[in-house]
């Protein structure tokens, strides 16, 4: 409902990459505007393809019918429902077929009730075709002439937007005040049209007074600020959950309105548009006269009580009612790669989308059963629905129990995941000591715990090493109460990312106990404070590109930072992979080897050996046989590269490395060798008619070397097994991934590991975390694959 020309406009402009909210959520999102006070929503996904690909295209009839209800509903709520249209990626601005077209279009959806328009063009290339640039002056030119004609078309109605190519100050040439672009917006752009801007930069840290005063002076009309700040469409592995901030009420003299562009998934956005309510009402109540400001801290304490009500409602994902209502997913979305360098008015698109239309993203209601998929949303629904609905006790399974999170357990959350610019204390805690104990790990190195340490300085350590694994421990309860939350929309959209920082935290929190005592000193022979310390002085993303920088420069954000603090962090395969199909709450840790755990390791291997084997070397009674096959002489000889992955009911894998392959074969050839050809000789008495046994006996007799084009590169070894009940595949990843930092942490180049050309399973696993064939046939005839990776 529109009071005026002149009202300040403030809401929500639904304008990211990736999947369209669906007609579900948009009802909702309508609910809360209204309860909130906010007045405007925009229609713009990137997505829709009826929106930006496939502008010329009219609506359907189905697809009429729901926008005119989004249209209805909206008007319902009091709100001002903006429809935008994107045409600039291939319009011919000179065409009269292209304007007849637009026109159409928008003519078709005003004749539906819509009375508010937007015009983007937005991420799109300065370059004109030949006719557009004997027609126009310029390209601004081009842009305010189509924009003019259709507000004239359209009756000039209160709300008309244009959205400029150069949208933000770091996007204009050479600058805001010398840009043609803008001079030109500003002087021939009909004054009744207002321009969209975003501040200082496409994700603007903040905005003020004097930053728009600028732009207003040039484009001689007050902006509509399209508010990037919660946008997370750039990065897949980032949401934000903080509050609306670093805008200070007082804008609203400076501003023909405010929009907030937030995050791809629904359920993330309650605290962000509840606290843009709040600094909304609160502004206009001090342009009354009221003397009280906006307060952060006070809008978020409000909008976390009232996020507490909304989690504990049992609600399915994409506010679904009866799962059993859920229909196949099929969704009306254009595709769009994680990788791509498109900027937008709210930054780069954020996940594959598989579409089955061709069509406009108004009906992308369906949504898959719980629990939550992978961001791609792959086939297998059913399978996923089933999976949920009978809870298990074993590995497989999940923990019954649907409860709301809990109060502190909200506030981590939304700690862990708060702005772009902007680490909640939580987040800052974690980093902070982990940097602390990176930098000062020499204290517990190899030899009575650094030379140069004083026990004060060895203590401090432990004792920030106890808070960091504590906080780690804290994110992993978390992570399980949101894959046991009785609300299951909050689990389907912020699912990916609990799953993502648990995962690296796993490695982190396996890497500081790795630390004390088995990080090389500076006077060992493998390993040097210049070769195998370098990562300690790496500098964080916000370091090295400074505060100005776009969120996006630097990926992951808390995952990502706790990952570039570790020795492997620049090797982005090892950490970022899609989650898993079936979310499990079980707790997994990641620990160094101990002595006491040698029973449960040989028993493990022992059992997925016969599992892969069969009865083929069952008459070797022996039951080390196969621990001391494959365990070992690593475990013997080099225990501290051993790692142990246990959950709630024990031991269910191993990774065990060698650092310097070729003095491990020396010390195995003069002592580990020679004890086991003691305990298990060549013939045994009673075992001559068992052909298998006697080749299985021999492998402790045969010479074990490797060439030296292979362990020149390749110095260091590893092997990795784990129970394949482990429904969730990442723990494996992470078990490895915590090896690798540990064996690069002292000084190893690269790795390799073993493996049967028939495991296709293990050659798929190693291959994604970037393994490569090295060696094949006769240069390793016992196992037949070399795979490995530099370091």
């Amino acid at each position: 409902m529109m009071e005026g020309r002149h009202e300040f406009l403030c809401g929500v402009v639904e304008g990211f990459y990736g999947r369209p909210w669906s007609m579900e959520q948009r009802k909702v999102l309508f609910q809360w505007m209204q309860m909130w006070s906010l007045n405007t929503y925009l229609y713009g996904p990137k997505d829709d393809l009826k929106h930006r690909l496939l502008w010329r295209e009219v609506y359907s009839a189905e697809e009429e019918a729901q926008l005119k209800a989004l249209v209805c509903e909206a008007e319902s709520r009091g709100l001002t429902f903006v429809y935008a249209l994107s045409p600039g990626q291939d319009i011919v601005f000179s065409s009269s077929c292209d304007l007849t077209l637009l026109k159409r279009k928008l003519r078709q959806v005003s004749d539906l009730g819509c009375q508010a328009f937007a015009l983007l063009f937005d991420d799109i290339d300065h370059s004109m075709c030949q006719s557009d640039t004997e027609a126009f002056s310029s390209f601004a030119h081009a842009q305010v002439t189509v924009a003019n004609e259709i507000f004239r078309f359209l009756g000039e109605p209160p709300v008309f937007l244009f959205c400029p190519t150069e949208y933000c100050s770091s996007l204009c040439t050479p600058s805001v005040s010398k840009s043609p672009y803008l001079l030109t917006i500003g002087e021939d752009l009909l004054p009744g049209i207002s321009v969209i801007w975003t501040g200082n930069k496409v994700i603007s840290r903040e905005l003020s007074p004097e930053s728009l005063a600028e732009v207003q002076s040039v484009l001689r009309r007050p902006p509509l600020i399209w508010d990037n700040l919660h946008a997370n469409d750039y990065d897949s592995r980032r949401v934000f959950l903080g509050p609306f901030k670093g805008r200070p009420p007082g804008l609203r003299a400076h501003l023909r309105g405010l929009l907030l562009n937030p995050n791809c998934e629904f359920e993330a956005n309650f605290i962000p548009l509840h606290t843009l309510g709040s600094w909304y009402k609160e502004g206009k109540e001090e342009v009354k006269g009221d003397e009280e400001a906006y307060s952060v801290d006070r809008a978020l304490s409000c909008a976390l009580q009232d996020w507490m009500k909304e989690l504990s409602l049992p609600l399915q994902p994409g506010r679904q009612v009866r799962p059993t209502d859920l229909k196949p997913l099929t969704l009306s979305a254009k595709s769009k790669s994680s990788d791509s360098s498109d900027n937008q008015s709210g930054a780069q698109p954020k996940c594959p989308i598989t579409s089955s239309r061709s069509t406009g993203a108004l009906a992308s209601d369906e949504i898959p059963a719980d629990p939550v998929m992978s961001k791609d949303l792959k086939a297998g629904q059913n399978q996923v629905s089933r999976s949920f609905s009978h809870e298990k006790t074993s590995r497989r399974g999940l923990c019954s129990g649907r409860v709301p999170l809990s109060d502190a357990q909200v506030r981590l959350l939304v700690g862990l995941y708060y702005l772009p610019h902007e680490h909640g204390p939580p987040a800052q805690n974690l980093l902070q000591d982990l940097t602390w104990l990176k930098a000062n790990c020499h204290c517990v190195s190899v030899n009575g715990n650094g030379k140069k340490a004083s026990p004060q300085k060895v203590e401090e350590w432990r004792d920030r090493a106890g808070r960091f694994l504590a906080a780690c421990d804290d994110v992993a309860l978390l992570h399980g109460a949101v894959v046991n939350s009785i609300n299951r929309a909050v689990l389907y959209d912020l699912y990916p990312y609990i799953w993502d920082l648990r995962n690296t935290l796993l490695v982190a929190k396996a890497f500081i106990c790795w630390l004390e005592g088995r990080i090389l000193s500076e006077g060992s022979p493998l390993g040097s404070w210049k070769n195998c310390f370098h990562w300690c002085g790496a500098s964080s993303g916000a370091e090295l590109h400074g505060v100005e920088a776009e969120p996006w420069v630097f990926k992951g954000g808390l995952s990502g930072e706790v990952q570039m603090l570790l020795p492997v962090g620049t090797s982005s395969e090892l950490f970022s992979h899609p989650p898993p199909l079936f979310p499990t709450s079980r707790l997994y840790n990641i620990r160094p080897f101990q002595q006491k755990d040698k029973v449960e390791l040989y028993r493990m291997v022992r059992q997925l050996h016969q599992r892969g084997k069969g009865s083929q070397e069952a008459a070797i009674s022996h039951p080390d046989f196969i621990g001391d096959r494959c365990l070992g002489a690593s475990l013997a000889l080099c225990p501290e590269y051993s790692l142990v992955l246990e959950d709630e009911l024990g031991v269910c894998g191993c990774a065990v490395g060698i650092l310097d392959v070729r003095t491990f074969a020396k010390r195995c050839q003069a002592t580990w060798l020679p004890a086991m050809r003691d305990k298990y000789p060549s013939r045994p008495h009673g075992a001559s008619g068992h052909a298998a046994t006697k080749e299985a006996l021999l492998y402790f007799h045969e010479e074990q070397d490797y060439p030296d084009s292979l362990l020149y590169h390749f110095p260091s070894q590893l092997r990795l097994e784990a129970l394949p009940e482990l429904v969730d595949c990442s723990v494996s990843r992470s078990l490895l991934t915590a090896l690798l930092t540990a064996l690069k942490a002292n000084g190893s180049q690269g790795v390799f590991c073993e493996v049967q050309p028939t495991d296709g399973l293990r050659m798929e696993f190693l291959t994604k975390l970037g393994f490569l064939e090295i060696l094949r046939g006769e240069a390793r005839p016992r196992e037949g694959v070399v795979l490995g990776r530099l370091l």
